[in-house]
């Protein structure tokens, strides 16, 4: 499958950091792979056998995977199971909680770094401005303290239903706000609280800490693995890989990706339903 340089300039930039990317023998690369919507679909667990035998291929020649999503934690453990990857980092919650996958020890992960805020000024904020949203925290590998229960599949792990006060009764690392057309009343009032807001849908928003992102949490292991700054891909199709696209030497956007993320990306491949994440990984 050919990837799609968005211009005459793109594709210099293209041909430029793929030599850098596999040009270099010995030198491993750092590949950051969204999940949803570049992995699998949106909220499920089913990745394709090409997917799988890609990813395997690329941890075989000595490359770090990373799994870099805005899930929880406890979304990301089954995909990495289904990936074969039991050792290496994970980036969740869009940066919130940074882990390492580890044989042997509980849960099979420890924590390395977990970004906290106070969710009540928030939580408040959305409730003030449109008292008909839905709320959550979350709790580490576990899954969410909710206002109301979510659709099954919405959210990552289990549920507890919870007062308001409990909801913002400790520091969390990310907050859900869900509720019609929240992306367009809420962005703006939220951010002015100091946290960083990012829409998911027209319907729903992720809370995390200030100046945070997936890049953030990439630049973090890029470092402790030594990995060098021109050995970089991300792949992603939502607008918070915007960051994480930024920070890579080489990025792509899948096919399906909204046009304000496939205009911050280097390349285009194909859908997910065409499985464009594989021609990508085979060009490590």
């Amino acid at each position: 499958m050919q990837l799609e340089p968005l211009s005459a300039t793109r594709a210099t930039t293209h041909t430029a950091n793929t030599r850098a990317i596999t040009g270099t023998l010995g030198e491993p690369a750092l590949v950051a792979l969204d999940i949803d919507g570049t992995i699998a679909t949106s909220g499920t667990l089913e990745i394709t056998e090409p997917v799988r035998e890609a990813v395997a291929r690329v941890r075989a020649a000595g490359h770090h995977v990373v799994l870099a999503s805005g899930r929880s934690l406890v979304g990301i453990l089954p995909i990495a199971d289904q990936l074969g990857i039991q050792t290496g980092w994970v980036v969740a919650s869009n940066g919130a909680v940074t882990a390492r996958l580890t044989l042997g020890v509980a849960g099979g992960y420890t924590l390395e770094d977990v970004r906290t805020f106070d969710p009540e000024p928030v939580l408040q904020r959305a409730l003030a401005l449109v008292p008909e949203v839905n709320l959550a925290v979350e709790e580490i590998g576990w899954g969410y303290r909710v206002l109301d229960r979510f659709p099954e599949g919405k959210v990552n792990g289990e549920q507890e239903v919870v007062s308001l006060a409990d909801l913002w009764s400790v520091p969390v690392t990310r907050a859900i706000v869900k509720g019609p057309d929240v992306a367009e009343r809420l962005l703006g009032p939220l951010r002015s609280l100091d946290v960083t807001a990012v829409p998911a849908a027209d319907d729903w928003i992720d809370v995390t800490p200030t100046t945070l992102s997936k890049a953030t949490s990439l630049e973090i292991i890029r470092r402790t693995l030594r990995v060098g700054s021109h050995r970089t891909i991300a792949v992603g199709d939502g607008v918070n890989d915007l960051e994480m696209m930024a920070w890579a030497s080489r990025s792509v956007a899948m096919g399906h990706s909204p046009d304000l993320v496939k205009a911050g990306a280097d390349e285009v491949t194909g859908t997910l339903d065409d499985d464009g994440l594989v021609p990508v990984l085979l060009s490590v």
